[in-house]
């Protein structure tokens, strides 16, 4: 199924390819619990930026590896790379214009990343 989706201002618009089914980890680290993010994790080929490249802007911290992107004009983040699939996408659940009917949301605990990422390293990979 391809889902469209942005960040609040509309200047940042994307697709994304997934199971109508996907299940999507509600993440307990002290980015994702503030900002209320809901990850679909894809491989890079499944995602498309269809506009506001210009807009987006990084944030990266501790090891560097995730690259945490944002509108620069309302402060969304609606998709990043991350740190346990950098050959992936992720995409916030609740930045598309309609979520998948059959998702599944299921508790990631974030808080300890390094004894729980290798649960997420499939994610990104093409099946």
């Amino acid at each position: 199924m391809k889902y469209s989706g942005g960040c609040h201002c509309g200047r940042v618009r994307f697709e994304v390819e997934s199971p109508a089914d996907p299940e999507v980890e509600d993440c307990n680290c002290s980015i994702c619990a503030k900002a209320g993010y809901l990850h679909l994790i894809v491989p890079r080929s499944r995602f498309r930026l269809l506009q506001g490249e210009d807009v987006l802007t990084t944030y990266t911290f501790n090891s560097g590896v995730a690259r945490h992107t944002f509108c620069s004009v309302c402060g969304i983040k609606p998709f990043y790379v991350p740190r346990s699939n950098p050959d992936g996408v992720d995409v916030n659940v609740r930045c598309l214009d309609a979520a998948p009917e059959g998702m599944r949301i299921v508790a990631f605990d974030g808080d300890n990343w390094e004894a729980n990422a290798h649960m997420l390293a499939h994610k990104s990979r093409e099946s």
